[in-house]
């Protein structure tokens, strides 16, 4: 029987992946919600277009319905990678212990602002700019933390 730890830590690893995929966020809920948004009009763009003919350099007289319907199931794996992760994510974050450092994660990561800009508007509810990164990396480290517990990494790793 193999037994795992009921709160596993984090390693540096997978710390560093969760700060990357943090930063990844925004432009992956933007995609998510254009294709969302446009999925049927992509779908006609690639069969009409050039783009299902270039998908094999190689062969110029392709068919190209049948290479728009690998594009388009391609570009619906991409949706659906980008929503496992977005998803995770926002279940991390919202698992965040500490009140100031969810806060911190959602301004600075999920809303999408600079770390000059979180640090200007935290400033006033939990202090300098080194108090506000040092609870942005405790809550990115937290986030790790339940992203293993999760299995996320495990899923990750395939990809």
């Amino acid at each position: 029987m193999v037994q795992s730890e009921l709160f596993p830590i984090a390693n540096k690893q997978e710390i560093e992946r969760t700060r990357f995929w943090l930063e990844k966020y925004t432009h992956m809920v933007s995609l998510m919600s254009d294709f969302e948004q446009n999925e049927k009009a992509m779908q006609q763009v690639a069969i009409d277009g050039e783009v299902a003919r270039r998908i094999d350099q190689e062969d110029l007289h392709a068919d190209k319905t049948a290479n728009a319907a690998v594009l388009l199931e391609k570009q619906r794996w991409v949706y659906e990678q980008y929503s496992y992760y977005t998803r995770h994510l926002q279940r991390a974050a919202a698992l965040i212990q500490d009140i100031d450092e969810r806060v911190a994660i959602d301004y600075r990561y999920m809303e999408g602002h600079s770390f000059k800009e979180t640090a200007l508007y935290l400033r006033r509810s939990i202090g300098d700019a080194s108090t506000v990164r040092r609870k942005i990396n405790k809550g990115i480290e937290s986030m790790a933390n339940t992203l293993k517990l999760l299995g996320f990494f495990e899923h990750d790793d395939k990809f």
